[in-house]
């Protein structure tokens, strides 16, 4: 277990009725309806917490992203992740998530782009918490 020495942020949200209620930050930024997608029978008329993950991992880890490309010095045409978390089973019939990011880093050869993406899987906070614990799939699609 990595111990945190240090908080920068605490994000706090407050969450009645589970998958089928709403979510609300404490400074009411985020305010969302949350309901079960049509695919596990609920009317899909609002967010679902796989959405809410993807976006959250996809955006932290193109902050890492951000953060190894300046580190390296390398300059780019902007980033793009198409997040994808899946919802599912394992052998045992526990719940269990996946992940599936395509990156594309434009401006950047692919050889780089890979390296890039494998060291931020080393900054990102998700990818740490995620890493040895889900199936975590980087993409390097451009």
């Amino acid at each position: 277990m990595i111990k945190m020495e240090k908080k920068l942020y605490t994000a706090t949200v407050n969450v009645q009725g589970g998958r089928d209620g709403k979510a609300v930050s404490s400074d009411e930024k985020l305010n969302v309806d949350l309901r079960y997608p049509k695919e596990l029978g609920g009317n899909g008329a609002g967010t679902n917490p796989e959405q809410l993950f993807a976006a959250g991992f996809a955006a932290c880890f193109e902050g890492a992203m951000g953060t190894v490309l300046r580190k390296r010095n390398i300059k780019t045409e902007g980033i793009t992740i198409a997040s994808q978390v899946t919802l599912g089973k394992d052998a045992d019939d526990g719940y269990v998530l996946a992940i599936t990011m395509d990156i594309t880093i434009k401006g950047v050869e692919t050889s780089m782009a890979k390296e890039i993406v494998e060291e931020a899987h080393k900054v990102c906070p998700y990818a740490k918490a995620t890493h040895g614990n889900i199936e975590v799939i980087s993409n390097v699609v451009g």
